[in-house]
This record gives structure tokens, C-alpha cells and sequence, in this order.
């Protein structure tokens, strides 16, 4: 039996890798997504266009706009002349930020008065808006904490320190790269294994696959194993460049790695495998895939939260593999999490890898009958 299943092992290696369509499956995206998001999707800000609005005298002003102009996350482009250009600025967009200092601002300080300091941000992206007020938040913290030990003045009874814990920077890229093996994975695996049975009826070899001594259920495994050994392979190259490119750090058990890994993958090749039963073209297995593709990414928390979305809708995640194994790869990266808490993914994963292998299993023996 499995001398049959490695001889159709070979022979769908081969397919898939003379295939022109298939090849650049395997080469061409991943490498590109993994680029795209590895450094354009960020949460991180940087160069934030920022003008200043001055209407302060005393050094102390001057001290504080510095510190702005001084940050790697502002980049200034304007030093206001009047009040009504704070306006112009912001709606044409040539600043997300303006920071506006009163008349008194320094006098109040050396008085001991409140000295306020009005930040107005660009809320048309509500995202980069929350962000800019924390990084100008932090700047008036450290202002305030260096003016009073360098005044002399007590500080405050109460002062507010954050720690971030298994991110300490708060890099969104440590967040979103580990999230690229399962998005990439999920992509090439699910689309060769789709491929594999209609590329057999286009090129008229399935029926000569039929009369062959293998059984249905060798025919099944052997396409089954393919995929999941190109997926595997897949998801080792991207852990590492994530580890040795990106410098994501990576604290946890790589056995549990890729024991989430391949139960991840064979649930994925069940979902491939149903689709690629149903279809009779290359085309029609494609467009099956990412059918399944684009809500398998919004409802895994890839890029927002489960919780943030409705409950009806949480309910349809928990049918979601992505969902599973995106808390596993971030929790090994970042956490080191235990394999207790990887056994309580892993067996959903395992519940969904058996319906949709024992349902690709019924759909391909009912459409060969």
C-alpha cells in the first residue's frame, strides 16, 4: 500500500512543480506577502507630518516642541504663522498633527499653574489618530518628569509606569509576521490541494488514474500527503526568515510548532480536497478556494479581533482552523506558551481536520461512483 501511495506521492511532486500555474503558487506569493506584510503592514507610525502653533515666548515652549521635532515618529513641516492655518494644514493633509502652545504656557509652568497643550490630530483615520495621541502623550509625560527633577519640584505622588509584556517595543511587526505562517500556509496549501484533482480531469488523467491498482482511499492519501508535506516546507522557510530576518522572537517548543502545524495543514487539505471533488476546472478550483479563503482570514483574528466582532459571527470562528493555530504560532513566538494551553487549540484543530478529511473522503468516493 504505502510503496502505491509514494509512487502517487511522486507523481503529484512532479505534477505540481511542472506545472508553470502551480510553481509560481509555490515561489511567487509567498515571497511577496511575505515582504508586503513583514514591512508595509505596520501599526507602527513614522514620519507623521506635524506642524507647530507657537504663540509662547519662554523656553520652555521651545523645549517641548523640540522634543517633537526630535521624535523618530513626527516629522515637522510647518511653523504656524496665525490660528487660521491650523485649519488649512489639516484639511488639505499636510499635517496629521498640530500642536498649539498658549500665550502663557512657560509662565504658567514657572507659577505652578496648569499649562495646557492642545494637540489637534486628523481624525479621518481613527487608527493612526489613537496612535499619534499616545506617541504625544508620552512625549508631555517625559517633558513634564524631566522639567520637574530639573526645577527642583516634587513630582507627583502618583506617577503611571507601563510595561508591555512579551512585546516590550510594542513592534506591530512582532504581532503580525508570526500571523504570516498561517496566512501563507493557508494560501499555498489550500490552492494546491484544490488544484490537484481538477488539474487530472483538464489534462484527462484521472480516468487513467482510476483504472490503476491504487484504491480510492490511496488515491486520497497520496493527494492528501502532497499538500501537507509543501505546506510544511512552506511554513519552516517562513519561521525562519521570521526569526533571522525579521528578529521575531520565537520562545516557545517548535515539536508543539509543528504539531499545531500539521493538524492545521491536514484540516486545510480536507477543505482543499472537498473543493477540489466539487470542481471540474483549474478555474473553477481556484475560485472555489478563495471562496473559502477570504472569510477564513477576517473571522480568524489575523488583523482584528474575535472579540471585537458580533456574537452571531464569533460562533462561525469557532469552525475556522486559522482561528486555532494563529493563537498557537503567536503564543510560541512571543510567549513560550505552554503545552497546556497549546493542547486547548490544538484539539479543535484535530475535531476539524477529521470532518473535513471524513468529508472529502465521502465526496470523492460519491463523485468517482
Amino acid at each position: 500500500m504505502w510503496f502505491r501511495v509514494r509512487a502517487l506521492m511522486v507523481k503529484e511532486f512532479l505534477a505540481v512543480w511542472r506545472d508553470p500555474r502551480s510553481r509560481a503558487i509555490l515561489i511567487g506569493p509567498p515571497i511577496i506577502q511575505l515582504l508586503v506584510f513583514g514591512y508595509a503592514a505596520t501599526y507602527d507610525l513614522q514620519d507623521v507630518p506635524i506642524a507647530f502653533y507657537n504663540e509662547d515666548s519662554g523656553a520652555d515652549g521651545r523645549e517641548l516642541l523640540a522634543r517633537f521635532a526630535a521624535s523618530s515618529v513626527f516629522s515637522p513641516m510647518a511653523h504656524l504663522e496665525k490660528e487660521d492655518d491650523i485649519a488649512r494644514v489639516v484639511d488639505s493633509r499636510e499635517a496629521a498633527v498640530v500642536v498649539h502652545l498658549g500665550q502663557t504656557f512657560s509662565r504658567d509652568l514657572r507659577l505652578g499653574f496648569p499649562a495646557p497643550v492642545q494637540i489637534i490630530v486628523d481624525g479621518r483615520n481613527s487608527n493612526t489618530a489613537l496612535i499619534t495621541v499616545g506617541y504625544a502623550n508620552a512625549i508631555v509625560r517625559e517633558f513634564n518628569i524631566d522639567w520637574l527633577r530639573r526645577t527642583g519640584k516634587s513630582l507627583p505622588p502618583a506617577s503611571l509606569v507601563v510595561r508591555s509584556w512579551f512585546n516590550p517595543n510594542l513592534h506591530s511587526r512582532w504581532f503580525i509576521v508570526p500571523g504570516i505562517v498561517a496566512l501563507l500556509t493557508l494560501v499555498v496549501t489550500l490552492i494546491v490541494t484544490a488544484l490537484s484533482v481538477a488539474r487530472e480531469r483538464e489534462l484527462g488523467t484521472f480516468d487513467q488514474l482510476l483504472v490503476t491498482p491504487l484504491r480510492p482511499i490511496h488515491i486520497l492519501i497520496g493527494k492528501s500527503l502532497t499538500p501537507l508535506l509543501i505546506g510544511l516546507v512552506q511554513g519552516t522557510g517562513i519561521v525562519i526568515v521570521a526569526v533571522l530576518w525579521f528578529r521575531i522572537p520565537f520562545l516557545g517548543s517548535v515539536a508543539l510548532l509543528y504539531l499545531g502545524m500539521t493538524l492545521y495543514l491536514l484540516a486545510v487539505v480536507g477543505v482543499g480536497l472537498m473543493i477540489s471533488s466539487l470542481v471540474r476546472t483549474q478555474q473553477q478550483a481556484i475560485l472555489g478556494a478563495f471562496l473559502f479563503l477570504v472569510p477564513s482570514v477576517l473571522l480568524s483574528g489575523f488583523a482584528t479581533p474575535i472579540a471585537n466582532m458580533s456574537e452571531p459571527i464569533q460562533l462561525f470562528t469557532y469552525l475556522n482552523p486559522m482561528r486555532y493555530f494563529l493563537v498557537i504560532v503567536r503564543g510560541l513566538f512571543l510567549e513560550g506558551m505552554s503545552a497546556e494551553l497549546v493542547a486547548q487549540q490544538l484539539w479543535p484543530l484535530a475535531l476539524i481536520a477529521v470532518a473535513t478529511l471524513a468529508s472529502a473522503n465521502w465526496l470523492f468516493r460519491h463523485r468517482l461512483s
